[in-house]
């Protein structure tokens, strides 16, 4: 899993790392250590990445939200929220930041991860908007394109004043696997991806591209300027 967090110099920047697809429960565990080791001076991270199909449960998360799981895995987290699911074609930025060193507290890092999910999507042409009580971005209601329907889920953990977990955004993606749970404990919450908001093909979104340009948007947002992971730290989370 990597060589764990550096010790070096924290100085208000962000390490950006893009690992493709990784499992669930080993990038969890790369999270659960990275945060439990750091230091103080140990530098923010942002990890970008895909997972292989899972439904996760919040630390509050009712099993009756789970309608029927079939063949994919539930794992349970310490994350706020629901239950929510991941999958190829959505892209997830888990947030390994020091909320003391920058200056925010939770409510207002759950501010800026929407801010940036929204002008992304603005960017892509898909207005969008938050929902008071219901964290998370939505399509707007006027859009001619999945209006009203979920777009990103987000779910924090905080430790010793440290954010883990993060933001998912559907990209393009099989949405039919929300139908068999109540996306974030909503029966019937509609759910949608950046193809079917935009009516594009969703061969042509080039989700790796779309997660680059996530990683800036948050960084804009957080106000945390972005460097790339070092050379030799492996290509896996950790």
């Amino acid at each position: 899993m990597g060589d764990g967090p550096a010790h070096g110099s924290g100085n208000g920047q962000a390490r950006l790392s893009m690992f493709g697809q990784r499992g669930y429960a080993e990038t969890l565990d790369a999270m659960r250590a990275f945060t439990a080791e750091r230091a103080a001076q140990t530098p923010d991270e942002i990890w970008l990445l895909q997972h292989p199909p899972v439904y996760t449960l919040g630390l509050a998360g009712r099993d009756a939200h789970v309608l029927d799981a079939g063949e994919i895995p539930v794992v349970r987290t310490e994350r706020g929220g629901q239950v929510t699911y991941h999958g190829p074609g959505q892209v997830v930025a888990y947030l390994l930041l020091d909320l003391r060193r920058l200056g925010l507290g939770v409510r207002d890092l759950v501010a800026r991860i929407e801010d940036a999910t929204i002008a992304l999507l603005a960017a892509e042409g898909v207005p969008a908007v938050r929902r008071a009580g219901a964290p998370g971005v939505y399509v707007a209601d006027h859009h001619p394109h999945a209006a009203g329907a979920k777009i990103a889920s987000l779910g924090l953990k905080v430790s010793r004043g440290c954010s883990y977990h993060g933001v998912a955004l559907n990209v393009a993606m099989d949405l039919a696997p929300f139908s068999r749970i109540d996306p974030c404990g909503y029966p019937g919450l509609a759910v949608t991806d950046l193809a079917r908001a935009t009516g594009r093909d969703p061969a042509a979104l080039h989700v790796d591209a779309v997660a680059q340009r996530f990683g800036q948007a948050l960084s804009q947002r957080l106000a945390v300027p972005l460097t790339p992971r070092p050379a030799g730290r492996g290509d896996t989370p950790g």
